[in-house]
């Protein structure tokens, strides 16, 4: 075991393995602020949720961080609610009535953009015991222009459109609200007057305690770090919960099919005779048995065959009878001539003791490296079987958002984060394994030592 240790601290004198393993530590770190951060009920409730959950953010939209490489800055999404003080909010008795109020509302942003919004939306709620109150809505641009949106009673729960109010658009003489609403007039062409604007909520109460809050969203051409998909959802949340599970299931299936797979190797060397016979021919039957079409007929027949420890397993289980049996078996044999071996039998070492205690210790050299290059194998399996639409559907995974983007035609809309991005994360963690793992076995195999 120390000269293991030893063998190990040679890895600082090759830079492609520190690379690799700062690549590692920080999806490591990564995973774990995303368990802390986002607990797994929440993660599924967030994927799974529709315009409930994801209300504020606009459709098909690109990471904000476009924007850096852009010349025509485009809009990312802009919320003003009216109970965060984003408002300015101003309460008068009505002069008709003495139980009646007038309450206004008025938002006030800049707005620098090349680009035009993709939808606008009020949302008002309101708290009132039998007569709801009325709203006016008013819209003034940078160059003093006036605009009267829309009136209509809000209810307790009221989504304004501006799309689809047709005496706007018609007034507008438009079908988008968005582009007439912040275009310049004087221009020839739909351009966006950069300035400042104002959206003026009226409300007129008919109850003394009646109360109004208004919420204005203006959704953007960009969103967030990672951009969102066609029902909203914010694809930093899968990215981020894609790390653990890529790298659980990746650590969890190389590790469990590499001991599992040398102990059998190890038992079979021991007592060979019929035991090293049966293990032979059922790895020899395995090996040429596909393993990816196996577990395709798991996930379409069998009907909890798509949950992801399902998976797992039936994962581990067609890998451990592979090929490596016959590398261990290979190494277990010269094993277990050596004089060691023989001075243990001679004392009456057991079995048990014999393989867990001298002849596994003697290949976890080369069982190391295989175990570090295995994982990516396993990450880019449950991503495979997820883009075939067979992965877990409740766990939101790399795997899966290439799926949905591939579903949803992203590459031919010209949606290329919505593809890229798990996907560079995928070639990021296969190459930090094995920049690891190559490493690994050039300082371990005593083959290669030297080179």
């Amino acid at each position: 075991m120390k000269s293991l240790l030893r063998s190990l601290q040679q890895i600082r004198k090759y830079p492609s393995a520190i690379i690799g393993i700062v690549i590692i530590t920080a999806m490591v770190l990564l995973a774990l602020y995303t368990i802390a951060t986002i607990p797994y009920s929440e993660a599924i409730r967030l994927w799974r949720g529709g315009e409930d959950v994801w209300g504020e953010n606009p459709r098909l939209a690109g990471p904000a961080w476009y924007n850096l490489f852009l010349r025509q800055k485009q809009p990312t999404t802009l919320v003003l609610n009216s109970r965060d003080g984003a408002a300015t909010k101003t309460v008068a008795t009505s002069p008709t009535s003495s139980d009646a109020q007038d309450i206004t509302l008025l938002f006030t942003f800049d707005y620098a953009y090349d680009g035009f919004p993709q939808e606008l939306i009020v949302f008002l709620e309101a708290e009132y015991e039998q007569r709801p109150p009325h709203a006016s809505l008013f819209w003034r641009t940078p160059d003093d222009r006036e605009i009267r949106l829309g009136e209509f009673p809000v209810r307790r729960s009221e989504t304004y459109r501006l799309a689809l109010d047709s005496r706007l658009t018609r007034r507008l003489r438009s079908d988008r609200p968005e582009v007439a609403l912040f275009a310049d007039p004087d221009a020839d062409s739909p351009t966006p007057l950069k300035g400042t604007y104002e959206l003026e909520v009226h409300v007129h109460t008919f109850e003394a305690d009646t109360d109004v809050e208004a919420k204005w969203v203006a959704y953007g051409q960009l969103h967030g770090l990672a951009g969102t998909d066609h029902r909203r959802r914010d694809l930093m949340v899968a990215l981020m919960w894609g790390t653990p599970i890529a790298l659980s299931f990746g650590l969890l299936a190389a590790l469990g099919t590499t001991l599992t797979t040398m102990f059998i190797a190890a038992v079979g060397v021991w007592f060979g005779g019929w035991v090293d016979a049966i293990i032979q021919r059922i790895t020899e039957v395995n090996m040429i048995l596909p393993i990816l079409p196996i577990l395709i007929m798991v996930g379409t027949f069998y009907p909890q065959g798509r949950s992801i420890w399902v998976i797992l397993g039936a994962v581990i289980a067609l890998s451990i009878f592979g090929g490596a049996i016959k590398t261990f078996r290979a190494i277990f044999l010269q094993v277990k001539e050596a004089p060691y071996i023989e001075a243990a039998r001679a004392y009456g070492a057991s079995n048990s003791r014999i393989i867990t205690l001298y002849l596994i210790p003697r290949i976890l050299p080369v069982m190391i490296p295989s175990l570090v290059s295995g994982v990516p194998v396993y990450v880019f399996l449950e991503a495979s079987l997820a883009l075939l639409g067979l992965g877990d559907p409740v766990l939101p995974t790399w795997g899966k958002l290439i799926d949905n983007a591939r579903a949803q035609g992203a590459l031919h809309n010209g949606q290329y984060y919505w593809v890229l991005q798990p996907a560079v994360l995928l070639m990021v963690v296969g190459l930090a394994f094995a920049m690891v793992g190559f490493s690994l076995d050039r300082i371990l195999n005593p083959r290669l030592r030297g080179l």
